[in-house]
């Protein structure tokens, strides 16, 4: 198996030789571990991913109601069958190549399902009436509100990944190793597999092959609410009594080891033991040294002769379940809070059975992140800290671009596993008052984030056509799309024209973003120079180019046969005429001789532009309206 720096060498080269030039200016079978490893999707050559997040039950409700706490019959839900051939199409015609379904694991809900087996959930441990995706309580079936017919929902969404492969798209869910719900109950597991915490010694605070942590000789106790919070918004239930049965009290999921935890805690959910001691320490083996370099074969061989941690089995079982249903990946909640030789254990076994699986890592850690690539085997990461927490203020017109030049040399070695989103379930919306207020203000920084590296793009369902989360739905803050209620979404359902899926009722401004998004996505997916090398062009033109503020933001990327000059304009107002340097070494890197070469605007071909190298340095003249990106192209 190639290493990483073997396959993407140019990137780290571009660079450096970027920064010189700045300095210089001013289904599951036995597999046989001895044969030829396959690589895994990060390794191959470097290609696009564009992932679109939706939010299951949000994206096919055409209910407008929005009542807050409102019921699935008030406000309505998106079922599986709302992805119909025509909405999978023209997800695919956006640009995209994974979708990302959240919340399809059975997760605790209010709703009763009680004709088909399942045990009512308890509004004092659910936050909000529709529950959180993030609290499952049964990871071998699917939420039952996502169902036409609750008794045939797991049916229902394996002819949703048929019909998702159909159209040329991935199938991407949730696994939510550190935590599960406090009442985590699985009715539909194969056999010979126990519940999480079924075998536990509740005697005892700590044993490795305990699924929980225990409050020894305590009993659970509902968080004080504050802000004069009610279970569904007070209205009456036979269960939102303030009490909820668990005894002894186990700790919870965000690692708080109290009783009663508080009301910010996330006291839905109960923490999952790996095998890590109360005091920190490790009750499992070490990766040896070495093993930051070796292949997921070598990894997985490793893992077969070690005893591990019964809750390591438990989340192998279930990744392999869902991948021998045909999930082409998953995407990991808090993955950093689970040690990083649980995810080489996992992950190898995961690429073992499918070397083309796609598999995202949540972590907000940089430190860890070449870590949780090399040794903990996952392909991609998100690249919230530092990049996004960059771009929010620029896009906020609160800061400049000039740190996005040390952040991308900083992680040179590993651009190719850091996702990059604007938009997602737990952030704001780019359009909503508490953030820029005006979906546009996000468009320089989606061409940055899109092009900058050969990272994936994720992007959240209404993101492109302007959606603000404006809603007051029940549990949660408005500017974030509720992930607890049961909701519509407007700008995303007048894109949706009833289940037409053709975008008739989008205002012109709405569908004007659509089309820039649908345009940029594209060009990421048959550009081979997005995926080539990377100079930056920020630097020299700061230290050299009056006219180029920390407004602007440049850079080169460029393959054999092709060449892009990227410039975004983060500013309002249009600037003056830039005369943007490209310094010689980076000319040189392109192969590029002294003369003159057009370039044309890949986003609306209005645009060209001439390159004039000479003596080896080039210069291009370029002119920017407000909030406006040139996506500049010279093709061999």
């Amino acid at each position: 198996m190639t290493s990483f720096r073997k396959a993407f060498p140019l990137t780290l080269l571009s660079s450096v030789l970027a920064l010189t030039a700045c300095a210089n200016s001013s289904s599951v079978t036995e597999p046989n571990v001895n044969q030829q490893p396959a690589q895994t999707l990060a390794e191959q050559a470097p290609q696009k991913h564009v992932v679109y997040q939706v939010f299951t039950r949000l994206f096919g409700n055409t209910n407008t109601t929005n009542k807050p706490w409102g019921t699935i019959e008030e406000n309505g839900i998106g079922k599986f069958n709302d992805f119909t051939d025509k909405a999978l199409s023209e997800i695919k015609n956006l640009g995209v190549t994974h979708i990302w379904y959240t919340g399809v694991p059975h997760h605790a809900v209010i709703n009763d399902y009680t004709d088909y087996g399942i045990g009512l959930d308890d509004p004092d441990v659910v936050k909000g009436r529709a529950g959180s995706p993030y609290a499952v309580k049964d990871y071998y079936t699917v939420n039952p509100d996502l169902a036409v017919d609750p008794a045939n929902r797991l049916a229902e969404f394996e002819a949703l990944i048929e019909r998702t492969h159909n159209n040329g798209l991935k199938v991407i869910i949730d696994i939510v190793p550190n935590h599960v719900a406090r009442n985590y109950h699985s009715l539909a597991k194969p056999e010979g597999i126990s519940d999480f915490g079924e075998n536990d010694d509740t005697s005892v605070e700590y044993q490795r092959d305990n699924n929980f942590y225990y409050v020894v000789g305590e009993d659970f106790k509902v968080p004080q609410a504050q802000n004069g919070y009610q279970p569904l918004g007070g209205e009456k239930h036979p269960l939102a009594d303030g009490q909820f049965d668990e005894s002894p009290a186990k700790w919870t999921g965000n690692g708080s080891r109290k009783a009663q935890p508080d009301f910010g805690d996330w006291y839905e959910t109960v923490k999952v033991n790996y095998g890590v001691r109360p005091d920190g320490s490790y009750d499992f083996a070490s990766l040896p040294d070495g093993y930051v370099d070796k292949n997921y074969q070598a990894h997985y061989a490793f893992w077969q002769t070690q005893d591990v941690p019964d809750s390591w089995k438990k989340f192998k079982d279930i990744a392999l379940y869902w991948t021998e249903k045909g999930v082409d990946g998953f995407r990991f909640d808090m993955a950093e809070m689970v040690p990083v030789e649980f995810w080489s254990y996992m992950n190898s076994a995961i690429k073992m059975a499918n070397p083309q699986a796609f598999l995202l890592a949540e972590i907000y850690n940089p430190k860890a992140y070449r870590d949780y690539i090399r040794l903990g085997k996952m392909d991609y990461l998100y690249d919230k800290v530092d990049f996004y927490d960059t771009l929010k203020p620029l896009m906020q017109g609160k800061a400049g671009a000039d740190n996005l030049v040390s952040i991308q040399h900083r992680f040179a070695d590993i651009e190719h596993h850091l996702l990059h989103f604007l938009d997602n379930h737990d952030e704001q919306r780019v359009a909503s008052p508490e953030f820029a207020g005006d979906a546009d203000m996000g468009k320089p920084a989606m061409v940055v984030s899109s092009l900058i590296s050969s990272s994936p793009i994720m992007v959240y369902f209404g993101q492109e056509v302007g959606e603000d989360g404006s809603e007051e739905t029940g549990f949660g803050d408005p500017s974030r799309t509720t992930i607890f209620d049961y909701a519509g979404v407007p700008a995303h359902q007048r894109w949706m024209n009833n289940g037409q899926f053709d975008g008739a009722q989008l205002s012109q401004k709405e569908a004007s973003l659509r089309d820039f998004y649908q345009r940029l996505l594209n060009f990421t997916q048959r550009s081979s120079a997005a995926v080539g090398q990377y100079a930056d062009l920020h630097q020299v033109n700061r230290s050299a180019n009056p006219s180029y503020t920390d407004q602007q933001f440049a850079f080169a990327r460029f393959s054999n046969d092709e060449k892009l000059i990227v410039i975004s304009n983060f500013a309002k107002k249009s600037t003056s005429e830039i005369e943007l340097i490209v310094p010689q070494q980076i000319i040189l890197a392109m192969g590029l001789t002294d003369g003159d070469y057009q370039f044309t605007d890949q986003l609306y071909q209005k645009v060209t532009a001439n390159l004039t190298v000479k003596n080896g340095l080039g210069r291009i003249k370029v002119q920017l309206a407000g909030l406006e990106s040139l996506v500049l192209q010279y093709a061999l």
